[in-house]
Order: structure tokens, then sequence, then C-alpha cells
């Protein structure tokens, strides 16, 4: 039993990063009002790029760089004793992609309430109809 509270508590990114992509999720799926669900949108990536620096992070590693130069042979290098800072460079990326998201999607949401005077699915829905 201690090995699992142990566990649970050594691996608390993880369960962070199921409860933001649920939180989100929940959002995008069950919420009306367009900008809860941008704010839905925002959380579960947000727990995305926590998921991948997560998974990126290594204990007792060094940074991957080879501190004798290029010249030196004298030893191999292993690759398991180096962080690997490609999820973290990804994740920069995706950080901009996600403010560019939020920016584009809260700019649409303007457009629509500026049209349809409303965020709520349902009353937009009635309105097209209507129209």
């Amino acid at each position: 039993m201690e090995d699992l509270a142990a566990n649970f508590l050594t691996k608390y990114n993880y369960w962070a990063f199921i409860a933001l992509v649920m939180i989100g999720f929940y959002a995008m799926i069950v919420k009306r009002n367009l900008v809860k669900k941008i704010v839905g949108m925002n959380i579960l990536q947000t727990a995305v790029i926590l998921f991948y620096v997560s998974i990126g992070a290594k204990r007792d590693a060094d940074l991957p760089i080879i501190a004798h130069g290029h010249g030196s042979a004298s030893h191999a290098v292993h690759a398991a004793d180096y962080i690997n800072p490609l999820p973290h460079v990804l994740m920069l990326t995706a950080i901009v992609v996600s403010v560019a998201t939020l920016g584009v999607a809260i700019a649409l949401a303007i457009k629509i309430y500026r049209q349809y005077g409303t965020l709520e699915e349902d009353e937009i829905g009635e309105r097209i109809r209507n129209a």
C-alpha cells in the first residue's frame, strides 16, 4: 500500500494532466457558451503541453552538450544519460500555436456576438434556422 501511495505522489504531474484533460474536454463538449468552450480548449491545450514536458523530464540526467568538444572521442556517449530536448522544443512551438488559436477563436466569438447578439450555441442555431 505504501508503494501505491509513493507512486501516486511521485507521478502528480500525470494526475494533473488527466484532471486538466477531463476539465477541458468536459467544457468543450458539455458547455453551450462559446467563451466557455474556448476556455476549455485552452485548458486542454495546456494539459497536452504539460504532458509532453513531463515525459521529456528525466532525473539525474545531464544537458545534451558534450563537455569536451567535437574532437574528443576518448569515451562513448550514452544517450540514456542525457535529457531529450525535443519535447521541450516542440512545446515551445505548441505554446505559440495555442496562443494563436486562442486569438483566432476569440476573434471569431466577437464576430459571432456582433452578428447574432449572443454566444449561446442553441440561440445561434435557432437564429440561423429562422433567418
